[in-house]
């Protein structure tokens, strides 16, 4: 239940792609002759985009963006039984090509619903969350077991490469079992 969230994030970065992969739609927004689309593919925008669209599109370049962007799908490894992220234009600013985004925002969902995807995706995400709250915790409990000094010399040995991170790592759960 409940309503929809809208987040919007900047960039194409690490982050970026983190977020992306705990929405159950990704709308990646380009502009004409945004360049090198190569860089959007190493940025992982093919692996997360379920929608593309091509937003300021009164001005020249939409066509090559969008020949662009369909190349990259086309090279991209979907199934044929996927869902095919559609390229759209839109200029924001005049309020043109939201009906369309909305609509097709729509369309994903339904589809995602019905292949079993929307259910698959969201399992993922719980699972993901348990265990980066169980890798906090652990964490925070090693931190109130260990010394600070302790923790701060494991730190700079790790800095010195006196010890390596992962047995610095070791060293520090031990104190937690303990």
């Amino acid at each position: 239940g409940g309503g929809w969230i809208l987040v919007e994030t900047v960039g194409v970065g690490q982050v970026e792609v983190e977020i992306a992969g705990k929405a159950d739609t990704t709308v990646v927004v380009v502009n004409p002759g945004w360049g090198d689309s190569v860089q959007a593919n190493k940025a992982g925008l093919m692996e997360i985009a379920d929608i593309f669209i091509i937003n300021k599109a009164d001005r020249k370049g939409v066509e090559e963006t969008r020949r662009d962007v369909e190349q990259m799908l086309e090279l991209s490894d979907l199934g044929h039984d996927d869902w095919r992220p559609p390229v759209l234009t839109a200029v924001a600013t005049e309020n043109k090509g939201i009906a369309e985004l909305w609509s097709t925002v729509l369309q994903h969902r339904e589809f995602v619903e019905a292949s079993g995807e929307l259910a698959r995706r969201r399992e993922f995400r719980l699972r993901e969350e348990l265990r980066e709250i169980v890798a906090r915790r652990l964490e925070q409990r090693a931190r109130a077991i260990i010394t600070d000094d302790r923790w701060a010399g494991l730190q700079d040995q790790v800095v010195a490469h006196g010890i390596d991170p992962w047995s610095a790592a070791d060293e520090m759960v031990r104190s937690v079992g303990a």
